[in-house]
Order: structure tokens, then C-alpha cells, then sequence
């Protein structure tokens, strides 16, 4: 099979969907792979370690859409490559359909197969791709909220863990899935009191075993997190509704509760955001203030460390990539969770999550197989 490897064009996306190692693999099983000019270099991966793996370079993106049987990304196509996108060619990225009914629709007339790395499952009803990313963004959530709690950018001018003989800051997770754990870890080495909430009590149960001292595990509900966000210095929005829109758990007539200077982080930012009040932000551009409450909804947190970001995703990827690269993409039936990562075939909807998202008619994949 024919893949390209595309730029990321996204503002402030610096990672890239394949490190030169994996472009290695692929060239190991017989595939070719072009590479668009200098896709890898903000992740620090130049045009001639894609050469020394085996890939071709190509100028422009038009020149990678034309050439490959599949074409894979970081981030969702972006307005200017709806029209290279090749009847029957096969876009292999984070979509997030979900969250925007403009993609879905220009996709939809492409005649592409759609297969979103964030709706594959594993035998265990993980997300094994869209995991490694949530870690970090987990971890960068913590980061860059105690950041903007410093007086110099607006916040309440508090440190997260605090010092002796001072309070340490109140951090609320809802959400105690990959991104909420990890986004709670860091608050608790970092010696904030920290409140993580979720609403499966086999979870609860998991985090309070392993979590440490400082972080208490609640059933989470709209009355509780009402009364605990007026408390809170930080909030981190890790709720995940695989495929679908995020649900909105924290309401504009809450922010007057909170306290002035206090930050929220909505990691739901690319499934529209589990704030009522959020939209999406950029690395040049992340926060925006409502009722004294600094927003940061950045859409694309782990392009931050696109070292890091790539080389974790590679990882995960590769081995659906090659499976798909090795027998096309109907091989995505001989396995459930692998399925559920398509998204769209043709002009067909066969995400029913997508589809409930808004109103559009719903396909059985099996029925076009």
C-alpha cells in the first residue's frame, strides 16, 4: 500500500503521525511511504531521517493526497484538504466528527473511508489510541492550570502545592478516566488537596486504592460538583464520551460561585468541551476570562511536547496502521474494537454516536462490507 504522511497544519501543531522508526516498519513490510516536506520537524525529525528510513519526500500536501491509498494525520483534516481528499482513499487520524458537523458534512461528500484513532477499542473497551495522548494532556492539564493560577497571568496568585505554614490549592477532576488520573497524579505530587469524581463505583474503588493521600474519590452528580467548584482553585474537565459530544457539567450561572482568579481546563475541548462556557483556544492564544474564571481550552494540548506526543503516539498506531497498510481496510472486521474506528464510508455515517450528534441517518458498517 501507498501512505502518506502528512504535515500538520493545524495553528501551533507541532507533532507528526509518524516518527522516521515507524516509516522504517512500514518500508520493512513491503510498503511505500511518502513523506510531506518537513512534516517531522517540529517534533525534531528532519527530512533526511524519513529519507534514511525509506520514505520518498513530497513538496506539498496536494502531491501526498494524489499518490497515497492512505493518508494519515495527527489532527482532523483542516478546510484547505477537503477537496484532496481522494474518493475511496483512506484518512487515518483523529477526527472528532462529533464536535463539528462541518467536517462531518465535507468528509462525508469526499467518498473517503474515515477511520478515527479515538474510537478504536481494545478487548478490554479501552482506547488504546487515543490513551497515550491523554496521558499527556492529563499531565499538561495540571501543568498549565497551576501556571495560570500565577498572579502574572491572571490567577489567584496561589501555588498549587502551597508552602509551610500556607494552604495548598483546591483541585477539582471531574472525569477518573486516563486523561482525569493523570491529571490528578501530578496535582497530588505537586501537594495540592485534590477531588477527583466519576461515576462508576468499580472506578472510584480502583482510584481510591492507588491514588495517595491528598486525593479523595467521590461519586460524582450535578449538586456536588456545584457545591465543590465554589471551592475550587482549579478545575480540569476530563469527562470522555467515546465518539461523542462531551456533555456539559459545568454551567455559565456556576462561574459567579467560584472564586475570582480561579482556572478552569477543559481537556473535552475537542468534543465540545465539558463547560458550557468553553471554546476552543490555541497554543498562541490559550485563555480567555469569564465571570474572573481563566479558560484554557486549548484544542491540541499535547502538540506542547511534540517530542514526547509523537513518539507515544507512534507507538500505538503503527500496529492498526500496518494491519490496514497489510490487508486494507475491511481488515477492521476481524476484529470488533478495530471496527468501531470506523467512522464514515463513503457518504455513509457508521459512527452511531456521530450520527446521534446530529440527527444524520445511521449505517451498520456490516452492511457495507
Amino acid at each position: 500500500m501507498i501512505v502518506g504522511i502528512l504535515k500538520e497544519i493545524k495553528p501551533q501543531e507541532n507533532r507528526v503521525c509518524m516518527t522516521p522508526a515507524g516509516v522504517d516498519q512500514m518500508v520493512a513490510k513491503g510498503h511505500t511511504v511518502y513523506v510531506e516536506k518537513s512534516a517531522g520537524v517540529g517534533s525534531g525529525f528532519d527530512d533526511q531521517m524519513y529519507i534514511d528510513a525509506g520514505a520518498k519526500i513530497l513538496d506539498t500536501p496536494k502531491e501526498v493526497y494524489d499518490i497515497a491509498d492512505m493518508v494519515m494525520h495527527v489532527k482532523e483534516p483542516q478546510p484547505s484538504e477537503y477537496e484532496l481528499i481522494k474518493k475511496d482513499q483512506i484518512v487515518f487520524t483523529y477526527l472528532h466528527l462529533a464536535a463539528d458537523r462541518d467536517l462531518t458534512d465535507a468528509l462525508l461528500k469526499t467518498g473517503s473511508i474515515g477511520i478515527a484513532y479515538e474510537t478504536i477499542e481494545d478487548k478490554k473497551g479501552g482506547l488504546p489510541l487515543l490513551a497515550p495522548m491523554s496521558e499527556v494532556a492529563g499531565r499538561l492539564a495540571t501543568q498549565q492550570g497551576a501556571k495560570y493560577l500565577e498572579r502574572t497571568f491572571g490567577g489567584r496568585g496561589l501555588l498549587l502545592g502551597g508552602v509551610t505554614g500556607t494552604p495548598s490549592a483546591n483541585v477539582l477532576v471531574i472525569g477518573g478516566g486516563v486523561v482525569g488520573i493523570h491529571a490528578a497524579q501530578v496535582a497530588c505530587g505537586m501537594g495540592a488537596n485534590v477531588t477527583i469524581l466519576d461515576m462508576n463505583i468499580d472506578r472510584l474503588r480502583y482510584l481510591s486504592e492507588i491514588m495517595p493521600a491528598n486525593c479523595t474519590a467521590l461519586m460524582s452528580s450535578p449538586a456536588l460538583i456545584r457545591d465543590l467548584v465554589k471551592e475550587a482553585d482549579m478545575v480540569v474537565g476530563a469527562v470522555l464520551v467515546a465518539g461523542a459530544k462531551a456533555p456539559k457539567l459545568i454551567t455559565k450561572d456556576m462561574l459567579p460561585t467560584m472564586k475570582k482568579g480561579a482556572v478552569i481546563v477543559d481537556v473535552a475541548i475537542d468534543q465540545g468541551g465539558c463547560f458550557e462556557t468553553s471554546k476552543a483556544t490555541t497554543h498562541k492564544d490559550p485563555v480567555y476570562e469569564i465571570d474572573g474564571v481563566t479558560h484554557y481550552c486549548v484544542a491540541n494540548m499535547p502538540g506542547a511536547v511534540p517530542l514526547t506526543s509523537t513518539m507515544a503516539l507512534t507507538n500505538v498506531t503503527l500496529p492498526y496502521a500496518l494491519k490496514i497498510a497489510n490487508n486494507g481496510w475491511k481488515t477492521v472486521m476481524e476484529d470488533e474494537g478495530f471496527a468501531k474506528g470506523v467512522n464514515y464510508v463513503g457518504d455513509k455515517v457508521v459512527c452511531k454516536p456521530v450520527a446521534d450528534a446530529f440527527d444524520m441517518p445511521y449505517t451498520e458498517l456490516s452492511s457495507l462490507v
